[in-house]
């Protein structure tokens, strides 16, 4: 079974927003648009601050009116009350001194005069001070209880002020029992040579806010026009603003994707256009800079491939004669003998290098394909170890696992993997400084996972993030114990995308070092926690101490470089550890 290698891209799409038919998503959707939509950002505070300009114009607009038309009404209202008070005046200056019968009808000819002279429906006429012979007699007309509407300051202020209006708002009763709004006016009118009046005439103002709330109310229908047709205009204005830039970032969303060939439609001459076209030279720039250097790339690749292969004939030849020189080394003097030990150590490691050169070059070209099966990534873990015992037992390590998962199979590459691993367990030895190494397997229902741990002298946070780097070494001073590449972890990285899989790394000055290779199960992508976390959270010092707690795994001996039958899948005697 076959699989070729995932292709990664990157997309900067914009997520729809869904869920509108629920009304309880509409705040998170409305503060998604607002944090991604220029133009509803932008109408909604264009609408926000042209309502509020527009209610405060409303309001001011109707306020002005109200005290305008208030005002007018109190001019007309004074002007005719001060013109019936001087027509009744002059009846009163008319008449001739008399007996009371004919000072009573001259001061209800004075009356008739007012309600001629008047719009008013409310007229009182009440003598000032204490009871004179013959005067005429009070009168009112249109009021109930004249106390109920004149107030006792209003009354006072026009007996002192004889030749003054004094008015003041009040509210007027009504037949029905209720009121309305109204002015009431207060002058003094004099029978000449007997008595001095009170004279009160009321004016009806119900028109008025009849008036006002049809003003207003024009206003506010106005207003609510006036931010509806600015809204529109608005949307208008800013969808030909705004549609030529959803378009360039939906075009470079396209471009960051590796669509290289998409580009903005121009139209007009206008600073739209001028950026449209910059940003088509733009992309064509880019476009033909990147074939360039993937063509440049093909052709290192093609280079690597081509010489490791034409290296292979000539490294052959030379690996047989480095043998044949080796296993004759007896016959020669000392020197000599160390010669030939040395061109046959790093003949061997010349033909690794190639080996790892040309896998390196099969994933720069993308031509790196897996066979999947089904595979127990517990039983891959026993094989390595069976076969990397003898070195573990070189450098005095006792490597220990810890199995409470992974045991079901899982379709991977058992070949990559038990590269993968054997690389892991080689570098732990390496750099383990002889103290013990734990290899955990674990699995849960999206993924399977393997660690191993190692106690040794670890490494800083720099080095760390350089460790999966081609041919890099957090010590270039320290020598090889195993004869690694420099390329096995790059490789293993490779090897573990390949899968949809991910290698992880922690460590840490003085407590040691943590892989962690996951895997997902049936080839799907992986997600969730890693079954063992990366970082293992303990202190160094007491995790070797606790070690005890766990059991060294029984390694039967290798005969010929094979496992014997029952222990699991057959595990290649040579152990090779590429180092970082």
């Amino acid at each position: 079974m076959t699989a070729t290698a995932p292709t990664t891209g990157v997309t900067a799409t914009r997520t729809k927003l869904t869920g509108w038919r629920l009304w309880r998503a509409w705040p998170g959707n409305i503060a998604t648009l607002w944090r991604r939509s220029l133009r509803f950002r932008t109408l909604l505070v264009t609408l926000g601050l042209t309502a509020l300009a527009v209610a405060v114009a409303c309001i001011w607009m109707a306020l002005a009116i109200q005290n305008d038309l208030f005002d007018s009404r109190r001019q007309q209202v004074l002007i005719d009350a001060a013109q019936a008070r001087s027509a009744a005046q002059d009846t009163l200056n008319a008449a001739v001194q008399s007996d009371g019968v004919q000072l009573q009808n001259v001061m209800t000819l004075a009356n008739q005069t007012l309600s001629n002279q008047s719009s008013s429906d409310l007229l009182a006429v009440l003598r000032i001070g204490s009871p004179v012979p013959n005067a005429p007699q009070d009168f009112t007309r249109g009021f109930g209880a004249v106390d109920e509407v004149l107030s006792e300051a209003m009354r006072q202020a026009v007996r002192e002020n004889p030749d003054r209006q004094i008015w003041q708002s009040v509210a007027l009763p009504t037949a029905d029992g209720g009121t309305v709004p109204g002015i009431m006016v207060g002058q003094q009118l004099s029978v000449p040579g007997v008595a001095s009046y009170e004279l009160y005439l009321g004016y009806d103002l119900a028109n008025a806010p009849e008036t006002l709330g049809f003003v207003q109310g024009t206003l506010w229908v106005v207003g609510i026009g006036l931010v509806l047709l600015i809204a529109g205009i608005s949307w208008v204005v800013l969808r030909s603003v705004t549609t030529p830039i959803s378009e360039a970032a939906d075009t470079s969303a396209q471009l960051a994707a590796g669509e290289l060939g998409v580009r903005l439609q121009v139209r007009g001459e206008d600073e739209l256009a001028t950026l449209g076209r910059s940003f088509n030279a733009m992309a064509d720039s880019i476009e033909s800079q990147i074939k360039e250097l993937a063509d440049l790339s093909l052709v290192q690749q093609r280079f690597v491939s081509d010489v490791s292969h034409e290296l292979r004939t000539p490294l052959t030849t030379i690996r047989l004669a480095a043998d044949m020189i080796n296993d004759q080394r007896d016959e020669f003097d000392p020197a000599t003998a160390r010669a030939a030990e040395l061109l046959n150590a790093q003949v061997q490691r010349f033909e690794l290098l190639l080996t790892d050169l040309l896998e390196i070059s099969r994933y720069d070209a993308g031509s790196v394909q897996l066979d999947l099966e089904p595979t127990s990534l517990a039983h891959l873990a026993e094989d390595v170890i069976a076969s990397m015992h003898q070195l573990a037992e070189q450098h005095g390590t006792d490597v220990r696992l810890v199995a409470p998962g992974g045991y079901s199979p899982v379709d991977m590459d058992p070949r990559r993997v038990r590269r993968i691993v054997r690389n892991l367990l080689g570098n732990a030895i390496e750099h383990g400084e002889g103290r013990p190494i734990v290899v955990t397997v674990d699995s849960n229902q999206q993924a399977v996972a393997i660690g191993v741990r190692d106690y040794g002298l670890g490494m800083k946070p720099a080095d760390v993030d350089r460790v999966f780097d081609r041919f890099w070494r957090a010590d270039p001073s320290r020598t090889r114990t195993i004869g690694g590449t420099g390329l096995g972890l790059s490789i293993a990285l490779g090897d573990a995308k390949l899968h949809g899989g991910e290698l992880a790394v922690w460590s840490d000055l003085g407590r040691g070092t943590h892989f962690v290779l996951t895997l997902p199960r049936r080839g799907a992508v992986l997600s969730g926690a890693s079954p063992i976390p990366v970082d293992p959270g303990d202190d160094g010092v007491a995790a070797v101490e606790d070690l005890g707690l766990t059991q060294p795994i029984e390694l039967p001996r290798l005969e010929n470089g094979r496992a014997p039958a029952g222990t699991g899948t057959t595990a290649d005697a040579s152990a090779r550890g590429g180092s970082s």
